[in-house]
């Protein structure tokens, strides 16, 4: 089945303010149930708050392994001994429902998943300053001095991979990067490759001889 929905792949350093504009995002009335978060397996104990389904499909060792062995991933990794990946059949699906997908993943990720699905769309959003990223990640006040000092020098690393991606993002003013995150979606769905697939009976009436 042709997949009417897009794939977007959205990068960041953390600390500028991926996770918040992806939240904003889906409250708007324009999301209207036809975008949603993928939600990656893991294998990490769920913490307190979470939901199964929600946050993370929880699943051992063992099932993740043969999940791998399946191919029913686009991507995966093992991190600090932990499994997480990205669900190949369960985006599809949604996608084939024209659902756009909205892929919260770093620049390791987004390059795996390009290589099998061309047609994702890239995002990248940067901070406006290195000061104000440090500002940021000091402002949450989770983090040691040594923690964000280590977050800066991979923010460096990751920023440095932009230019593989189709949209840069500068989350400088949060409601101006919230609106560029939005015409993005908008423009992917009126795509004439996509727009033709959902409105082929109402092309067939209006070209009619």
């Amino acid at each position: 089945m042709a997949h009417i929905g897009t794939l977007f792949i959205i990068s960041s350093p953390s600390g500028a303010g991926k996770s918040s504009l992806i939240r904003a995002l889906l409250e708007r009335p324009s999301a209207d149930g036809k975008l949603q978060v993928s939600v990656s397996h893991t294998t990490r104990a769920m913490r307190p708050g979470e939901a199964d389904g929600v946050h993370y499909h929880f699943v051992d060792k063992e099932q993740f392994r043969s999940l791998i062995d399946r191919g029913a991933f686009y991507e995966w990794a093992e991190v600090f001994g932990n499994y997480y990946g990205t669900s190949r059949e369960w985006i599809d699906e949604q996608l084939a429902k024209g659902i756009d997908i909205l892929l919260d993943i770093d620049w390791q990720g987004a390059r795996q998943i390009r290589e099998q699905s061309p047609s994702a769309k890239s995002i990248f959003i940067l901070p406006p300053s290195r000061e104000e990223l440090e500002r940021r990640l000091n402002a949450r006040q989770q983090d040691s001095a040594e923690v964000i000092k280590g977050r800066m020098d991979k923010a460096v690393s990751e920023m440095s991979h932009y230019n593989e991606y189709d949209y840069l993002l500068v989350n400088d003013t949060f409601d101006h990067a919230l609106n560029q995150l939005s015409a993005i979606i908008e423009a992917e769905r009126a795509n004439t490759g996509k727009q033709a697939i959902r409105f082929q009976d109402l092309l067939s009436g209006l070209l009619a001889e």
